[in-house]
């Protein structure tokens, strides 16, 4: 059996329209997220520890619409919540970021301290995206690394 020239000509044409759509985003209206800190980690044989400065990034990646933070939490290694950063929602224009950081002088997290972070968007948005930045420089020596965030729950 033989297909017709035009159908097979039909499905040339949808296929490269298929192929040309844009590539879709997951798209969420919300998440809380969770993002290991470190206001220090341990080094040395004697498990010395070296304080860090932690700074939280949270980065809008839609570009077309605002999200909401509706809270900030940072935790210690225990889980016990150590200061809760917003009193009222935070909006975060398209692209937008904004930033919350511990300074390296406070050791109350701990090696095991992080952050909650939930957001939510009136329609589904590119999901946003929050990292830890840990840095500190002690005479000659210099630290950083980052760490990104881990959905917990998606609305």
């Amino acid at each position: 059996m033989t297909v017709p020239s035009k159908y097979l000509t039909a499905a040339w044409i949808i296929t490269f329209l298929l192929l040309a759509l844009p590539v879709a985003h997951a798209a969420s209206r919300g998440q809380a997220v969770y993002v290991s800190a470190y206001s220090h980690i341990y080094s040395g044989d004697r498990k010395k520890p070296f304080g860090l400065a932690v700074t939280l990034s949270i980065r809008n990646t839609d570009p077309h619409s605002s999200v909401t933070i509706t809270q900030v939490n940072y935790h210690d290694s225990d889980g016990k919540l150590l200061t809760r950063y917003l009193a009222t929602p935070l909006n975060i224009a398209p692209l937008a970021a904004t930033r919350f950081i511990v300074n390296e002088s406070d050791k109350a997290g701990g090696s095991g301290a992080n952050f909650i972070v939930t957001w939510k968007a009136d329609e589904p948005v590119s999901p946003v995206l929050i990292e830890s930045i840990m840095i500190s420089t002690r005479a000659q020596q210099g630290i950083s690394f980052t760490s990104r965030g881990q959905v917990i729950w998606d609305r």
